[in-house]
């Protein structure tokens, strides 16, 4: 006998709760957090996606960037969104290697010929296979490769002429083992460090050297403390922008799909003023900056690259070996 009644209460109680939803779902707020200075590339990717997710979802996405290690720093960044305590982070390629071994695959010194070898593999067809793998294994999203830059070197000890001026040379380097296998190839003592102990590691002369992407040098103003540049370009590097499963849950298709628009567009137009900042910055460095750079003989540092690269292939198992190949093949 209540039949009637409580149909259309019942309608009122789905009304109340899809709108509910609605409301949840169009106040998303996105905490994006990245360990390296303001006005370093980082800042650039994430400020720009800040922008295009807002624009892009109408307003219903809120994203709060938040600089200089205030979420974490990048070593514990990857596992806490896997845990989904951290919505998304800008973190060093090299420094996912320990969550996923492929990456290392990209951290191999010499790796890529040139900037279009490299933007071939990481927006083709090797790019994409490579980020569904890493979410198949991780439950992590990567969102953007963005940028591809490369490492320069800077000491405190002596200019670098040719490999044999590494001879011993403390050098930090993060906690990735194709990278300290690198450096010792090259003849130095290379100590692993989180980038969190690198600044007061420099001062202290812990370490004599180490190596950075072009503006992080700028940023941080390691010109101040370290007197030797070297544009050694020894590894290439990229700072993926990376999303934890919870937070791309929370998003309906719509916002899930602006939020994805804007870190391919961030990721493109921080390629674009990076790409455009490098020369300037180095000019800076050596300029201004008041550090010294001198003509240096490479093929040493190109054939140890080439032992390093040739014995990884050898050691690792058929999947790095495959992805691997992939990347030489895409310089064809």
């Amino acid at each position: 006998m209540f039949e009637g009644k409580l149909l259309p209460i019942l309608a009122s109680a789905a009304i109340v709760a899809a709108s509910a939803q609605s409301v949840w779902a169009g106040n998303v707020t996105i905490n994006l957090g990245y360990a390296a200075a303001e006005g370093s590339s980082y800042s650039v990717l994430a400020d720009k996606f800040e922008d295009l997710a807002e624009e892009y979802s109408g307003g219903t996405v809120d994203v709060r960037v938040r600089c200089c290690g205030q979420l974490m720093g990048e070593d514990e960044a990857f596992k806490a969104m896997q845990l989904g305590t951290v919505d998304m982070h800008i973190i060093t390629g090299n420094n996912i290697s320990p969550h996923f071994p492929l990456m290392d695959a990209f951290v191999l010194p010499y790796v890529f010929e040139d900037k279009i070898h490299a933007y071939k593999v990481l927006e083709g067809e090797v790019g994409t296979g490579l980020s569904n793998q890493l979410h198949t294994a991780t439950n992590v999203h990567l969102l953007t490769f963005g940028f591809v830059g490369d490492r320069d070197f800077y000491n405190a000890r002596n200019p670098i002429t040719k490999m044999e001026d590494m001879a011993g040379l403390k050098v930090r380097v993060p906690k990735n083992q194709v990278m300290i296998d690198t450096f010792a190839e090259f003849g130095a003592a290379p100590i692993p460090l989180p980038w969190a102990d690198t600044p007061t590691a420099l001062q202290t002369g812990t370490v004599e050297g180490a190596d950075n992407g072009t503006s992080f040098i700028k940023s941080q103003k390691f010109y101040e403390i370290m007197p030797h540049f070297t544009v050694l370009e020894h590894f290439s590097y990229f700072s993926p922008l990376f999303a934890s499963d919870r937070i791309m849950n929370k998003l309906d298709d719509a916002q899930r799909d602006a939020v994805m628009r804007a870190a391919r567009d961030a990721g493109l137009y921080q390629k674009e003023e990076m790409g455009s900042r490098v020369a300037g910055i180095r000019a800076f460095l050596t300029g201004e900056g008041g550090m010294q750079t001198a003509e240096f003989e490479r093929s040493g540092f190109l054939a140890a690259g080439q032992r390093v690269q040739d014995r990884y292939a050898a050691e690792k198992g058929d999947d790095f070996k495959a992805l691997l190949a992939a990347i030489r093949a895409a310089a064809d």
